[in-house]
C-alpha cells in the first residue's frame, strides 16, 4: 500500500530532479553533523588550555632548569608556567624579532630578546633566552634600532615558559637576508648556532621585575577567558542539519499542493469545463436550430424582428417535364 500511495500522489518524488534532491540531503545532514562535533571538541579544546593557562600563571615560580634543558623542546604541559632565572645579560648579542605587534595588537615594532648567562644552578653557564619585551620599530627598518638598556651585573628574572617558534606553530615565515641582530622567529637552535654555545629550549617571557619607564613594554599575559565562538558554531551546524529533513517535507508537501491545484484548474484536461468533459454542450451538428416541423428552415426578418416563414422548395410532378 505505501508503495502504491506513493506511485499515486507523491509519484513526482521518483523523478530525477527529486531523487538528486534528497540524495544531496542524505549526504549533507551527517557533513553538518560531523562539522558541529568538529567545532565542539575545539571549543573543549580552547576550555581546556584556558584552564591550563590559569593554573600555569597562578603556580609558584620554579627555576628554569627544572623545565628545560638545552636542545631539548619544551613539553606542551610547561607552556607558560612561571620560572626563574638568576645570571648576568649578555647584550653584545642582543637580537629584535620583527613584525610583533604592541599590547593594542594593531601597532608593529620588535620584540627585545637578550640572552642571559646562567650562574648557579646545575645549568650554571648556560644560556637562556629572555623576551624583554616590546618596542617601536621606528622609521629606518634597515639598522638594529635603539633599544633600552637591559640590567648590567647579577639580575634575577621571572617570567613566563614559552616554547620555541617554528614556521609551522607560528605560521610566522622565517626569512632570509634580515639586516644584523634581527630575527623572525625566537627559536633556541638558531641562537644557540649564532651564539656557538648551549641554550636552554624555549624561552622566558619576562613579567618582573618591572623595566624602568616601561620599556620594553612587558608582553600581555595570554587571553584565558574568551572561549571563542566554536561552541556557537557547532550549535548552527547542528540546527542546520536538521533544518535539511524539515525543509524537503516543506517542499514536498508544496509540491504536491501545487500539482493538486494545477490538476483542479480550468485549464486541466481533466476539468469539468474541458472539452473532453462528459457534460460538455452539444455540438451544433446535432441539430440545427429553429428547424421547421417540415424540414425547411425558418428565416429570419431581420427587419421588423420577427421570423416568416421560407418560401416552399419546388417540387417535381410525376409525369412532368
Amino acid at each position: 500500500m505505501p508503495w502504491l500511495y506513493l506511485r499515486g500522489v507523491y509519484r513526482f518524488l521518483l523523478s530525477r530532479q527529486w531523487v538528486i534532491l534528497t540524495l544531496v540531503g542524505l549526504v549533507l545532514i551527517p557533513v553538518m553533523i560531523k562539522l558541529g562535533f568538529w567545532q565542539f571538541h575545539r571549543h573543549e579544546h580552547r576550555v581546556a588550555q584556558n584552564q591550563h593557562i590559569a593554573d600555569s600563571l597562578a603556580a609558584t615560580p620554579v627555576p628554569v632548569t627544572d623545565l628545560t634543558a638545552p636542545g631539548r623542546p619544551l613539553p606542551r604541559d610547561d607552556m607558560w608556567r612561571r620560572v626563574t632565572a638568576t645570571g648576568t645579560y649578555d647584550t653584545k648579542h642582543e637580537v629584535v624579532v620583527r613584525q610583533r605587534t604592541a599590547a593594542d595588537e594593531q601597532t608593529i615594532g620588535y620584540y627585545v630578546l637578550t640572552p642571559l648567562v646562567l650562574d648557579q644552578g646545575p645549568r650554571k653557564g648556560a644560556t637562556v633566552l629572555v623576551n624583554r619585551g616590546w618596542i617601536a620599530s621606528g622609521n629606518d627598518l634597515t639598522r638594529f634600532p635603539d633599544v633600552p638598556a637591559a640590567p648590567t651585573g647579577k639580575v634575577t628574572v621571572t617570567g613566563r615558559m614559552m616554547a620555541d617558534e617554528t614556521t609551522g606553530n607560528s605560521g610566522i615565515k622565517d626569512k632570509p637576508g634580515l639586516p644584523e641582530r634581527q630575527v623572525m622567529l625566537i627559536n633556541s637552535e638558531q641562537q644557540a648556532k649564532a651564539l656557538g654555545r648551549p641554550v636552554l629550549g624555549g624561552y622566558i617571557e619576562q613579567t618582573a621585575p618591572k623595566p624602568p619607564g616601561g620599556k620594553p613594554e612587558p608582553v600581555p599575559e595570554p587571553d584565558h577567558d574568551s572561549i571563542g565562538p566554536h561552541m556557537a558554531y557547532a550549535i548552527q551546524w547542528w540546527l542546520f542539519a536538521a533544518g535539511v529533513p524539515v525543509g524537503w517535507f516543506v517542499l514536498v508537501r508544496r509540491e504536491r499542493r501545487d500539482r493538486l491545484a494545477a490538476a483542479a484548474s480550468p485549464t486541466s484536461p481533466t476539468s469539468p469545463t474541458s472539452p473532453d468533459s462528459p457534460t460538455s454542450p452539444a455540438s451544433p451538428a446535432d441539430g440545427a436550430a429553429g428547424a421547421t416541423d417540415e424540414g425547411t428552415p425558418a428565416a429570419a426578418d431581420t427587419a421588423s424582428g420577427e421570423s416568416t416563414p421560407a418560401e416552399p422548395l419546388p417540387r417535381t410532378v410525376a409525369g412532368s417535364e
